[in-house]
């Protein structure tokens, strides 16, 4: 997700701040550039401190947290996680804090960088259509956290109100290829994972610490796909990884990587050659890695459900030659897809999605739920994986018995079936899914890949159920 900034009225309420033209001891007085995560400012020239003048404008927006579910997030600059702050170790910050005036609540803002009662939070509560501004010298270097502190703080904070402010030492950090913003939350919502429409945040789960999501930089699927970080083979990248939280440890892990160095929460302290990395709520860490392969290498929180069941996966794609030294051509990124919610069930105090009212309707659902559930093991075309999940497309099990075809998502499968007149031996687990939910998902197979055109309906579904 990523908003604008309401340009006019920030320049209207930054002019009603400092004018004397103060600068730190080198006399010189800078805008800081912000940046949207996975971007980063780059890195400072100058190698002197300044007076670095930092505007930052807090919006509450509606947007996507996943595939047909939005949430309204309150945000620093528009957008989850709020805007990237780079800085220099010994600069003088004049901080400006603005909330819109369309916003409903007042805001203010913690900067774990700042020495200081409430780490600016006491000088900063702001409300609606009002701005404040004040200030604090960057004494430690290193990478931090900030988040809103305006009570109830783990309200705030669990609806997006959190970012990272880099202060650089003094000699600037070594020089790399490329460098990336990679924040992971949690979303606490009245509807379980997946449930449709636009969610309200559940103060009860949060205080029980049990998201419904976790997710990379804002919503599920913000780093996949066309969205995923880039770079080229020989190049190093560097990761700002922040845990927003508010609650959960981040176990980082990049599959097929080893951290050739880590600053250990943000700090001095340099570990090299770590398989994983633990960022608690509220702290950091600088990842450094050497891309020496080509391929899709995925960025997850290592407890592992919450990757593949409730979103904490984003990708980084690496370009160039092979290198079969160090990994030969077997490589396979396929079983690295999003698992989806498989295990949640729609229901609860959340907005109730009615069924679907035509069968193209139901393939649009269909659609979105294969694609979150299905398309890991079946593959997105329908293809499967040899020697382990059957294809979908134009296969002969599923077009010659539908109601076989609906007790295998409803109940699962386990033992040998004839596919295409190939064997396969895997385990097909029940879903948990609604008679709705599996109506729609095996129309939409159904109308796909030179299937048959069924249409499935939940009454059909129902019937299968009661059977076993």
């Amino acid at each position: 997700m990523a908003l604008l900034f309401g340009t006019a009225w920030i320049a209207l309420v930054a002019g009603c701040g400092d004018q004397s033209g103060s600068t730190g001891s080198s006399g010189e007085r800078v805008e800081a550039v912000l940046a949207d995560a996975p971007n980063v400012p780059p890195p400072l020239t100058r190698k002197h401190a300044a007076k670095v003048v930092v505007n930052l404008e807090v919006r509450e927006v509606r947007a996507r947290l996943a595939d047909g579910v939005e949430y309204t997030f309150w945000t620093f600059g528009g957008s989850v996680p709020g805007k990237f702050i780079r800085i220099r170790e010994g600069d003088n910050v004049e901080f400006h804090l603005h909330n819109h005036p369309s916003s409903k609540m007042p805001h203010n803002i913690d900067l774990h960088a700042v020495t200081g009662p409430g780490g600016g939070a006491s000088s900063s509560f702001t409300a609606p259509g009002h701005s404040s501004t004040f200030s604090f010298k960057a004494l430690n270097r290193g990478l931090y956290v900030y988040h809103c502190a305006t009570a109830p703080v783990g309200m705030h904070i669990a609806n997006g109100m959190y970012g990272l402010i880099l202060v650089e030492p003094t000699g600037g950090l070594p020089k790399v290829d490329r460098e990336y913003y990679v924040m992971q939350s949690e979303f606490y919502t009245a509807g379980k994972n997946g449930a449709h429409g636009l969610q309200p945040f559940s103060m009860e789960k949060a205080v029980d610490e049990n998201p419904d999501y976790v997710v990379f930089n804002g919503s599920v699927g913000a780093m996949i796909g066309d969205k995923a970080i880039t770079a080229k083979t020989g190049e190093t990248v560097r990761l700002f990884v922040g845990n927003g939280g508010p609650s959960l440890t981040s176990s980082f892990h990049v599959i097929g990587e080893i951290f050739d160095r880590v600053h250990i929460e943000g700090g001095d302290m340099v570990s090299a050659n770590l398989q994983t990395t633990s960022i608690p709520p509220g702290g950091a860490a600088i990842v450094e890695l050497k891309c020496e392969v080509p391929g899709t290498f995925i960025l997850v929180d290592h407890a592992i459900f919450r990757t593949f069941n409730k979103g904490a996966l984003a990708m980084l794609e690496v370009n160039g030659a092979k290198n079969p030294e160090i990994y030969s051509e077997k490589q396979s990124d396929l079983v690295y897809q999003p698992e989806g919610p498989a295990i949640q069930s729609m229901g609860g105090d959340a907005p109730v999605t009615p069924p679907a009212q035509s069968k193209a309707e139901r393939i649009e659902r269909g659609e979105r739920t294969f694609k979150t559930v299905c398309a890991a093991c079946h593959q997105p075309n329908g293809e499967g994986i040899p020697d382990a999940f059957p294809p979908l497309a134009a296969s002969d099990f599923l077009n010659a018995d539908k109601p076989r075809a609906i007790g295998v998502v409803v109940h699962g499968l386990t033992g040998e079936i004839q596919v295409k007149g190939k064997t396969f031996n895997s385990v097909m687990p029940s879903l948990g899914l609604t008679d709705e939910v599996v109506a729609n998902v095996l129309t939409y197979v159904y109308s796909q890949w030179g299937n048959a055109g069924y249409e499935v309906t939940a009454d059909e579904v129902k019937a299968v159920r009661a059977k076993k």
